[in-house]
């Protein structure tokens, strides 16, 4: 017998039915009567009529697969430092907005209102409804040049974060994903065109870990990949929490595949703070921010940030020329105190500096990216 939710969920579930539409990120299975096959995430769930996805918010009715659209749970002008990406377009405002739900399920989640939802009575956010149209008209009232879907995860909601980008490419806005890395090739595919910065939560390199939360390590190593491959422009942010992903181990390991990839993308490691159900473990010292950003460089990342202790971390705030250690970009925190990056490269020893740093860059990797 199914476990019977509480009412607060069921009238949230019932709000969030209303604002559906049929997606596209889905097959009908043939040898099921009206089930359906949704990639939208690497579960690859399989649902049968009249059921949910693992997400919760993609559901089956009729043999349609029904997807969250027209509004968000979540809605705030951000500098792009903050999602974190350092290496796109310094100093610019995000207009950041977010959906319910979340295929994962991590104890320390720090979007937990959102993203826990449908599992959570206490979580759930406001809803206001809201078009592509007047998102974008919003975005650039506010002067933002990027928009970004966040706070939950977009993958799950990404035919309604396609509507968005689609409006805001007509206005010139350059568009990115806050994302577990949970993708299929298939997502990938539908976001190519749509998506140009794509920041991944590598939460561990322990698959058992990864479980934990909702997971599989190896989709995420290969939406990494995968994204890098196409030319999305990537960064990677490894939340350090004590206990569970702060040895030295597991750091080396992640930094390693990094390298493996491209020593380019830049890795942020920040600091826990206790949140949500995790409230045992201490939150991250200084000392392990940086011990972990030295373990990046001495694997040979070329950028490597220590986040969530603005002014704490020394050097790790900033990126330097990876050939010359020129002093490029100072930082603290999310605010931009210098930027000596000249037409992508170092000003002094001429490097290029990997990144996206203006709209020249902007459509030169959009003219490079695959099309599969």
């Amino acid at each position: 017998m199914a476990k019977q939710q509480p009412e607060e969920v069921m009238t949230l579930k019932r709000a969030l039915t209303a604002r559906t539409q049929e997606g596209y990120l889905y097959e009908k299975l043939s040898d099921k009567e009206d089930w359906v096959h949704c990639y939208a995430c690497g579960h690859n769930c399989k649902i049968p009529p009249g059921r949910d996805g693992i997400c919760r918010v993609r559901f089956n009715a009729g043999g349609k697969l029904y997807v969250p659209w027209g509004y968000v749970g979540a809605l705030q002008l951000d500098p792009i430092e903050k999602k974190p990406f350092f290496h796109a377009f310094p100093g610019a405002l995000a207009m950041s907005f977010g959906m319910l739900g979340c295929d994962y399920h991590c104890a320390y989640c720090q979007n937990w209102i959102t993203s826990q939802a449908l599992r959570d009575k206490n979580a759930g956010a406001p809803l206001k409804d809201i078009s592509p149209e007047a998102f974008v008209s919003l975005a650039r009232r506010h002067k933002a040049q990027v928009v970004t879907s966040t706070y939950n995860e977009p993958l799950i909601t990404s035919e309604w974060a396609i509507d968005i980008f689609k409006e805001a490419r007509k206005h010139g806005l350059v568009t990115s994903y806050v994302s577990n890395g949970n993708a299929t090739p298939e997502v990938l595919d539908a976001l190519g065109p749509w998506v140009d910065l794509y920041k991944v939560d590598l939460k561990d390199f322990n698959d058992r870990n990864y479980r934990k939360l909702g997971g599989v390590l190896k989709h995420v190593l290969d939406t990494i990949e995968m994204l890098y491959k196409r030319n999305f422009w990537v960064e990677i942010v490894t939340l350090i929490v004590p206990g569970f992903n702060d040895s030295d181990e597991v750091l080396k390991e992640i930094a390693n595949f990094l390298v493996s990839i491209s020593p380019d993308i830049p890795w942020h490691v920040t600091a826990f703070h206790q949140d949500y159900k995790l409230t045992e473990p201490d939150n991250t010292s200084v000392s392990t921010l940086i011990r972990a950003a030295e373990i990046g460089y001495d694997a040979g990342l070329h950028y490597v940030y220590a986040g969530n202790r603005p002014g704490y971390v020394g050097r790790y705030e900033n990126t330097y020329c990876p050939a010359c250690d020129e002093l490029l970009i100072e930082r603290w925190g999310f605010r931009i105190l210098k930027n000596r990056v000249k037409n992508g490269s170092c000003p002094k020893c001429k490097t290029t500096i990997a990144g996206v740093w203006n709209k020249e860059g902007l459509e030169t990797m959009r003219a490079l990216r695959w099309r599969y």
